[in-house]
């Protein structure tokens, strides 16, 4: 591949990192907001390197045809660069032209990956608001999921607490999941966390929605038989945050 092809892909891929890290928050999409930093950095240096190869190339191609030091000069004429070379330039469009969505209803329906841990014993959860002072609760999805399932002092019982998530359809007709997805570094690690809810009808696949309600206790906690479940009293339409993982 001829240098100022390579300039001109680093360029353009440092700036597409720019473009969803410094630009925007897309880059929420694909990895941690924790992260952004170094894309930020990543794609600074992508482009300086692009830069000074750019600088590189023009200077060589300045040079005497004649001139035997010249790297792509082989008896008066280039090498030339291969079409085939040009289709990696297709990823860096997609992401200005595509902009993928978030993993969202189709993974966590199909995920085999739960970010429900064991928590050991009751100690090793945080104790809630007192009773009525915090009603209801905002609780991220995968914590209401590990402290339904392992927590068996039973801190949830009779609390009220508002969820966040999308709604994904049940194993049983009419019934449906609010899922969430969990990640530690990228897209790559999500983890799926899921909430039945029971007494509101389903939303749409992969509609964004906010569930107020309760805990209802189903199986034993501590054991993996334990469901998560909600009783919901309410049910709210929201659109999409611009951080869709937990």
């Amino acid at each position: 591949m001829r240098r100022e092809v390579r300039a001109l892909l680093h360029i353009l891929v440092g700036a597409a990192v720019l473009h969803i890290s410094l630009f925007s928050e897309l880059y929420l999409r694909y990895v941690r907001k924790g992260l952004r930093p170094y894309l930020i950095a990543g794609g600074v240096l992508l482009v300086a390197v692009g830069l000074i190869g750019a600088a590189v190339a023009a200077r060589e191609l300045l040079r005497p045809e004649h001139d035997a030091d010249a790297p792509d000069a082989h008896h008066g004429h280039g090498h030339g660069t291969p079409r085939t070379a040009w289709l990696l330039l297709l990823p860096v469009l997609a992401i200005y032209l595509l902009q993928p969505q978030a993993l969202g209803a189709y993974t966590a329906q199909h995920s085999n990956s739960t970010a429900v841990r064991p928590a050991g014993t009751a100690g090793g959860f945080a104790p809630l608001p007192a009773t009525g002072a915090g009603d209801p609760i905002t609780m991220r999805l995968a914590d209401f999921d590990t402290r339904a399932v392992w927590d068996t002092s039973g801190s949830l019982k009779d609390r009220q607490v508002r969820l966040t998530g999308f709604a994904t359809p049940g194993p049983d007709a009419g019934g449906w999941y609010l899922s969430r997805l969990t990640i530690t570094c990228c897209a790559a690690d999500a983890q799926t966390s899921k909430v039945e809810i029971r007494g509101a009808a389903a939303p749409p696949k992969g509609a964004w929605v906010e569930v107020t309600g309760r805990w209802q206790p189903d199986g034993r906690p501590g054991q993996d038989s334990a469901v998560p479940a909600l009783a919901a009293d309410q049910v709210r339409r929201i659109t999409e945050p611009g951080d869709p993982y937990e």
